[in-house]
């Protein structure tokens, strides 16, 4: 059972309101107050202390785990106590199957805590806020989408990053699980181990930079795609499609 613990009434809502969107159960007592029989994790604030005391003064001390929680990452704290609760904290975990919109998926142990599809120049700032504070995290990017996955791993720092073959890991999808195949076939890639990696460098084939230039024209205010120097320096991860399309608008002014 998960016990809420705290006097701090902006985390106890943000902390409750998480537990109930999730369907988890869960109680809340008074700090200070003996805690239920059955009590597994307690959820206190960040600067608050908790010691666990007996129910009476004949009985032993619970084993109890107790997570510290922000009233601005409530879901963290959550997924702490869940994490907890199917089998111990376990490593973090995040596989990306990169592409235009990659799939991402966040795994404590072996159990998936957030799952996310995002633009691809998004996906970086989402992977390391996930990792942000976690004890020796991995991201495992697959290898497929050879230009979107290299920018993703060129571009993640002080995060150990791991290249895995993804063959075989987007899934056959049923009636009404269209779309969730990026995501799915994240969660089949964060568990498996890959090559440590530091960089990728990819040599762009000239299929490659024609979809990059017809990804700018997709773009462009004005339909206009930009040319291969400027295709190459995306490809490179040197630029963003925005700041190329940016300059191929410069270089027509000059």
């Amino acid at each position: 059972m998960i016990v809420v613990a705290t006097a701090d009434f902006e985390l106890y809502h943000e902390v409750v309101t998480e537990l109930r969107d999730r369907g988890v159960t869960f109680t809340t007592v008074e700090p200070g107050d003996p805690l239920p029989e059955g009590t597994d994790v307690v959820l206190v604030g960040d600067d608050e202390e908790f010691e666990v005391a007996a129910t009476a003064a004949d009985e032993p001390v619970p084993s109890v785990h107790v997570v510290h929680a922000s009233p601005d990452e409530p879901r963290r704290a959550v997924d702490a106590a869940l994490a907890y609760l199917r089998g111990g904290e376990g490593r973090t975990v995040v596989g990306v199957d990169p592409g235009r919109k990659p799939g991402i998926a966040v795994l404590a142990g072996d159990t998936v805590v957030a799952a996310f599809q995002v633009p691809r120049d998004d996906a970086v700032a989402v992977v390391e806020a996930e990792v942000a504070d976690a004890a020796d995290p991995v991201v495992r990017v697959g290898d497929g989408a050879r230009l979107d996955g290299a920018a993703i791993v060129n571009e993640l720092e002080d995060v150990r990053v791991e290249l895995v073959d993804e063959t075989g890991t987007t899934p056959y999808l049923g009636t009404g699980a269209r779309g969730m195949g990026d995501v799915l076939a994240a969660v089949n890639i964060a568990r498996m181990e890959g090559e440590v990696v530091e960089e990728r460098a990819v040599e762009p084939t000239a299929g490659e930079l024609q979809v990059i230039k017809d990804r700018s024209r997709e773009q462009s205010a004005e339909n206009r795609a930009i040319d291969e120097v400027l295709a190459r320096r995306v490809a490179a991860g040197e630029l963003s499609i925005a700041e190329a399309l940016e300059r191929h608008g410069e270089s027509d002014e000059e």
